[in-house]
């Protein structure tokens, strides 16, 4: 077997179990299939728009695709709820990440993706969770994912609110750009879908 040969077999492999693991977690939230795949597919276009090389962006791709699996660890009862959460429910729902880094840590990826996964709720201005982490204390590729998980919530349908439509979306990144949200990041994105026409859902 050529060596291109084996890394094209790898890469296929990789990306087949990527695509296992994020069915397993839209099983289990099924109000929400197809969001991992939009915010795997804006961050990794997010990432082009900042320059980042192939490797790079099928990086955020997978990351995104991977970032909520920690939520097959909340009850799904809770996950399809139609009315607001109780404290004690949204503290369960803050748990997903740690979760999702507990489950991605365990493999041996090219690219931070148990950190994102970790890192996606974190906040610039520390107001996020689970660690309140500031600034350069989250990675890159977590500030990114975090714009293109916001964006595609907002803009998407959930039992518990209708959509608010991707004007709403990019107004509330808008807002944040620089305190909540990477400055950067947020230009990328807002680049994108109001200059390059990028369409969030298909």
């Amino acid at each position: 077997m050529s060596n291109r040969h084996y890394v094209e077999e790898l890469q296929s492999s990789l990306t087949q179990t990527v695509a296992v693991i994020r069915a397993l977690g839209e099983l289990r939230d099924p109000y929400t299939a197809g969001h991992e795949r939009r915010v795997g597919d804006l961050a990794a276009a997010i990432g082009g728009e900042l320059g980042f090389e192939e490797q790079r962006r099928q990086g955020l791709r997978i990351a995104g695709y991977l970032h909520d699996i920690g939520k097959i660890a909340i009850p799904t009862e809770i996950l399809s709820k139609p009315g607001r959460l109780s404290p004690a429910e949204f503290a369960l729902i803050q748990e997903h990440p740690a979760k999702g880094y507990e489950i991605l840590s365990n493999v041996d990826f090219p690219w931070p993706v148990a950190l994102v996964a970790m890192q996606h709720h974190e906040r610039m201005d520390g107001s996020g969770y689970p660690q309140g982490l500031k600034n350069e204390q989250i990675t890159v590729k977590a500030r990114i994912v975090a714009i293109a998980d916001v964006v595609e919530s907002m803009s998407a349908h959930r039992p518990y609110r209708p959509a608010h439509g991707i004007d709403q979306a990019l107004a509330e990144i808008e807002r944040g750009k620089g305190t909540a949200f990477d400055a950067d990041a947020v230009d990328a994105c807002l680049h994108l879908v109001r200059n390059k026409g990028y369409k969030i859902h298909d």
